[in-house]
């Protein structure tokens, strides 16, 4: 079978859509099934066509140097141009980031990785916000939708059963590179070039509306003996929070990511909302305490290894901080949470969905 793959999110800062395309498409390379591996090919919407994207050696490129925002604009309108213009045959095309492109003869899967575009329409992006006209186009030309957990399959399809009809909608979760499994707080020189101190606690993300960094900033300022705060991650949009005493490294790459999440005293979550949770996974692989809003989603991927407590709630936040630092529990039992979650399990739910889009769009063993 030949996939195409959306890897626009691999160039520039790799957030976590990013790091979902990479670690899947990674995964898929690696795969091999009994009729033979498939043919995968990464393509990205940008001015830069191919250049700058880095993909496995056995993934093909395939792009044209068009611009991202005249191509939504055309397909949020028409059903030109046709993905397989820009990177020729394919049986289905994989839209990694909300927004599936009209196609020739390929079955479309669709990855919705949450709805704050309708939900929280206050704290998205104003490219997020275009998502309003774009997803429920997407909804209509797919063959299956993907979400990344049960929470947000229920809330697509309520928010979208007329574009959705009798389309499916699969639940595939995330996983999490075996790397953080190994994770080790920073060495002394990690320490230094970052100027962390020896206890901290952490927050990883984008900074932006959503993740709701008032709500900890007023939590961290009711515990005046709690370890200093770090704020790690890319700038974001919208109002910028006075963050105070806060550290603010910015974006690290994963190795640094990884020891300075495994050197956490916690790890906090306060999101108004999400579509997933990676970094509570990926710090419970680590072994490090957790404490995040009290979402579905987040109850769904942390279970009972994660400290909860109401979104937007400073002092309920500062009470579980305060337990967490002075309980912090069991590193084993977070590992344990972790443990399901792989790439190879996500890859092979992705295939799954892929077979499903090809069967429906009258591949082998489909309607014609």
């Amino acid at each position: 079978m030949r996939i195409g793959l959306d890897c626009t999110p691999l160039l520039g800062v790799r957030t976590g859509i990013g790091r979902y395309t990479a670690s899947l498409l990674d995964a898929l390379s690696r795969d091999r099934h009994a009729q033979g591996p498939d043919e995968l090919v990464a393509t990205a919407f940008t001015l830069r066509g191919r250049g700058g994207l880095r993909v496995p050696g056995r993934v093909q490129v395939r792009s044209r140097p068009v611009p991202a925002r005249a191509l939504q604009e055309a397909w949020a309108r028409t059903s030109w141009p046709p993905v397989e213009l820009l990177t020729g045959r394919l049986d289905v095309f994989h839209a990694t980031n909300f927004v599936l492109p009209p196609t020739r003869r390929a079955a479309g899967v669709v990855t919705v990785h949450d709805l704050a575009f309708l939900r929280l329409t206050e704290t998205v992006s104003a490219a997020s916000a275009r998502y309003r006209a774009l997803v429920p186009r997407s909804l209509r030309r797919a063959s299956v939708v993907v979400t990344p957990s049960a929470a947000v399959a229920d809330q697509v399809r309520e928010a979208y059963a007329r574009e959705l009809g009798a389309t499916p909608v699969r639940v595939v979760p995330h996983g999490v590179d075996p790397a953080w499994a190994a994770a080790a707080p920073p060495d002394v020189a990690l320490r230094a070039s970052l100027g962390l101190p020896s206890a901290y606690l952490l927050f990883v993300g984008t900074l932006e509306p959503r993740k709701d960094l008032r709500t900890l900033l007023a939590a961290v300022r009711l515990l005046p003996e709690a370890p200093p705060l770090v704020l790690v991650g890319p700038p974001g949009w919208g109002e910028q929070v006075e963050v105070g005493s806060a550290l603010t490294p910015g974006f690290l790459d994963d190795p640094a990511l990884r020891a300075v999440v495994a050197g956490a005293s916690a790890l906090v979550l306060p999101s108004r909302d999400e579509g997933f949770g990676l970094t509570v996974l990926e710090a419970l692989a680590a072994g490090t305490p957790v404490v995040a809003s009290d979402l579905p989603v987040l109850r769904e991927v942390g279970g009972e290894a994660v400290t909860y407590a109401p979104v937007g709630d400073p002092p309920a936040f500062a009470a579980a901080l305060a337990d967490v630092l002075d309980r912090p529990g069991d590193p084993a039992v977070r590992r344990a949470q972790a443990a399901p979650f792989t790439w190879e399990r996500s890859a092979a739910g992705h295939r799954a969905a892929y077979d499903l889009a090809r069967g429906a769009r009258g591949g082998p063993g489909g309607l014609s």
